[in-house]
């Protein structure tokens, strides 16, 4: 992780609802993993539980919890994840979504209110 880190000092950091779209996705060596397709999280309790990345190489949307997201910079996401993780991830089930206005979408398990849908 220490490498990514380091190789990414030059960018500045930015809150989760700003991450950009389709920023390249970084695995714990610097490789590209594939580019963020969309935000998971709560916007109204200000929760980020991770994104959907669509991998290079396999197109599958694929979910990376929040947890392993190490950064988000104006122009990637870091990931701690290795080669081994990324082959791990759980697909992206898609469950509840609500637009938030700049393309970004944000899921909500269906227990949670709903108080707002576009």
């Amino acid at each position: 992780m220490r490498i990514v880190v380091v190789m990414f000092d030059d960018e500045a950091p930015v809150a989760w609802r700003a991450m950009p779209y389709r920023a390249p996705v970084v695995a714990a060596d610097g490789s590209e993993i594939g580019t963020a397709e969309s935000l998971l999280g709560d916007e109204e309790e200000d929760i980020f539980h991770g994104i959907v990345v669509k991998p290079r190489q396999s197109g599958k949307p694929l979910e990376i919890p929040a947890v392993r997201i190490k950064k988000i910079t104006t122009k990637h996401v870091v990931t701690d994840l290795s080669d081994a993780d990324v082959h791990a991830l759980p697909a992206y089930r898609e469950e509840h979504w609500f637009h938030i206005g700049w393309g970004g979408l944000f899921r909500k398990h269906p227990e949670w209110d709903e108080t707002s849908r576009t």
